[in-house]
């Protein structure tokens, strides 16, 4: 390898070396690969080579080809860990690709970006089915000969023009093998679902249409599949249920809904849209807790005193009918409004004379809730529960799907209100199936988290003494989960806590799920799985199933049969999210694309060795300012302290660093910006 490369020398483009470095990679499959070695390896002795080295390693991580184990240490990903014949017959031949169509007189091409091919797909005039030219497409690649250049493949689908907000949102759907549309059949089946509920059906569950009951959603979600009820009771302790939507009494398993249900695993999530894993019908109408209408639940009914403490808890069918729809922003209002009266002495409060927030009639009965997830949310962080709560970026989009303002969302005491309660009714679930002396043992659906993966909490610990910050990485559990989360306390509205916490995130296991129980980590719950969305993730029907056969004296089912079906679902799950973070990175760019050459404050908040990403503080959109461009001086990367050092002028760019941007370059294709720094 090294001498043909060597005699590439430097006429050598970045196709050729990207093949080259590919090869690489292939060669030292079980190995661990630093940029110098690759240097070495392919002699690449100049600086321009070894700039686009440095590039081609960062697209390589983006793109899921290579992964990173200790910082600077590269190696092939698990996907691509076969040899190359293996790889041509069993990743390209039959799998689907996404692209754009170029289409002249006598021949036609799929141009991608995948790792996966060195060019792009030829497709035959008889296979483009109607495509044309900027259009956006799906294609199927059918055939290699040994002795072509390209692939030779056929169209699938037409997602339409490049750049249409809905072909591109289909395109990155169809990029993770996810689905953009819904079957016709699954539909129609859906359609003949009945939504009356009869007197016979009421006659099995517990009646609670005449208590208090409401759902707290976001505020554009029409998918309400939980919903609290409470109310006194005569001694004195608060009756709380958590109502779960019923969604298999109407979904049959093994039927054509529930088939497509298991293959989707989840509802998607992007930007603008949610691909739901259920009909619409059954989704956002019949399963839906919407307000004042009779709906069939599954609930987990508590009795609570006034300290937070469960005195009694059961787990049972129920009907109810909600008196509102809430938002959260309309409960953190009441939330807000109501603390500030305990704020003050009695007669100082200044708010008298001001109109009623919406769903004031509840704020009494909110207020109880919420006071009582304060507690169980203090005693679960108390018992080693990692406190990580992460900004997410939102969009406000127009009607045509282009971003027009950015917006941050940060969890609040409203959201507390119901992830609280939420988790309670999980934790409930699991113990009562889980707990059980291990001759009773039956299999079931649990939602696990395993421990840190101590060598890179070991790493996390290093990074952050940097800072000034300390993390125990090994020792007793207890004391390394109250290090991680004085760690997270102390960063809080420091310049460097987005990078912390991403860092420390990174550390942590994947949660998923398996039959067998290991607990979870992150909540430090010994007993835990999904049984509050079913709307929208399979493993709650899978529980509430399996709840119905268990609670009923069934026997156990299958381990292999539902280890199979966790493992789906969890790869699902992971796909749902790539996708979704896909989508936020499209907007990103997408919104920014508006902005080209503006100004704007940012941090630093990576750096590499092709150079330095900046996050602009008022967005969180991040962007490369990749080494080529600072040309004030020959910068090298300090891995030891993370920085960029000028060797002529000894200027260092560290993390956090405040610095100032200019939008220099955005491609949609590839999701990616480039900042230009400003002195």
């Amino acid at each position: 390898m090294g001498k043909s490369a060597e005699k590439k020398g430097r006429r050598m483009t970045k196709r050729m070396l990207t093949a080259a470095m590919a090869d690489m990679f292939q060669e030292y499959k079980d190995e661990d690969i630093t940029l110098n070695k690759v240097y070495q390896e392919l002699r690449l002795k100049t600086h321009p080579l070894k700039m686009l080295a440095a590039d081609i390693i960062k697209e390589m991580l983006e793109e899921g080809y290579i992964e990173e184990g200790r910082r600077g240490y590269y190696h092939l990903s698990a996907a691509y860990g076969q040899n190359e014949a293996e790889a041509a017959e069993e990743s390209i031949i039959g799998k689907q690709f996404v692209g754009t169509l170029k289409v002249d007189r006598n021949y036609a091409y799929l141009i991608t970006n995948s790792r996966e091919l060195p060019g792009d797909i030829f497709i035959p005039k008889e296979r483009l089915k109607g495509g044309k030219s900027g259009e956006k497409a799906v294609v199927k690649v059918v055939d290699w000969p040994g002795n072509a250049r390209n692939p030779i493949g056929t169209v699938v689908d037409i997602l339409g023009k490049s750049g249409d907000n809905n072909t591109e949102m289909h395109a990155i759907l169809a990029e993770f093998g996810l689905p953009y549309v819904y079957p016709k059949a699954v539909e129609d089946a859906a359609g003949h679902i009945s939504d009356v509920i009869s007197e016979a059906d009421i006659a099995q569950r517990e009646d609670f249409r005449d208590v208090l009951t409401f759902t707290i959603d976001p505020h554009d979600a029409k998918d309400f599949d939980d919903a609290l009820s409470i109310r006194r009771m005569k001694d004195g302790q608060w009756e709380i249920g958590v109502h779960i939507a019923d969604v298999t009494h109407y979904v049959n398993e093994g039927g054509i809904i529930d088939k497509e249900a298991q293959k989707r695993a989840t509802s998607v999530y992007l930007v603008d849209r949610t691909i739901p894993m259920l009909p619409e019908r059954l989704c956002n109408y019949i399963c839906s807790l919407r307000p004042d209408e009779d709906k069939l639940c599954y609930a987990v009914i508590v009795h609570m005193d006034d300290k937070g403490r469960v005195r009694y808890n059961k787990i049972v069918h129920t009907v109810i009918r909600s008196n509102r729809r809430y938002n959260y922003e309309e409960v953190q209002a009441i939330i807000d409004r109501e603390l500030e009266k305990e704020r003050h002495p009695y007669g100082t409060f200044k708010d008298k004379t001001a109109a009623p927030l919406p769903g004031d009639e509840y704020a009494a009965e909110l207020m109880t809730l919420h006071r009582l997830a304060q507690i169980l949310r203090a005693e679960r962080f108390a018992n080693g529960s990692i406190a990580f709560d992460r900004v997410e970026v939102g969009f406000d989009i127009d009607e045509k799907g282009h971003p027009i303002s950015v917006h941050l969302k940060e969890q609040t005491e409203s959201h507390q209100l119901i992830e609280e309660f939420m988790l309670l009714a999980n934790r409930i679930v699991a113990t009562t199936i889980g707990k059980v002396p291990s001759k009773q043992q039956k299999v079931f659906p649990y939602r696990i988290h395993d421990l840190p993966d101590s060598e890179k909490l070991e790493n996390v610990a290093h990074f952050v003494a940097r800072f000034g910050y300390k993390l125990k990485a090994t020792g007793d559990k207890q004391a390394v989960t109250q290090s991680i989360n004085r760690l997270l306390a102390d960063v809080k509205g420091k310049k460097e806590q987005n990078l912390v916490e991403t860092i420390s995130l990174k550390a942590m296991q994947k949660a998923r799920y398996s039959t067998d129980n290991i607990g979870h980590y992150g909540l430090a719950f010994d007993y835990y799985t999904h049984f509050t969305s079913p709307i929208r993730r399979y493993p709650d029907m899978m529980v509430h199933r399996l709840l119905n056969r268990y609670l009923a004296g069934g026997r156990s089912v299958s381990k292999a049969k539902y280890e199979e079906l966790c493992d789906h679902s969890s790869a699902m799950e992971q796909l749902a999210a790539s996708a979704e973070r896909a989508s936020i990175k499209y907007k990103q760019v997408e919104f920014m694309q508006d902005r080209m050459g503006q100004v704007f404050d940012a941090v630093i908040s990576g750096v590499t060795e092709w150079g330095l990403y900046a996050e602009i503080t008022e967005n969180k959109c991040e962007g490369l300012i990749p080494m080529h461009d600072l040309s004030d001086d020959f910068y090298e990367f300090d891995e030891r302290n993370y920085c960029l050092v000028g060797r002529r002028t000894h200027r260092r760019y560290s993390l956090g660093d405040p610095v100032q941007v200019e939008v220099a370059r955005c491609d949609l294709d590839k999701k990616q910006l480039n900042f230009a720094l400003v002195e």
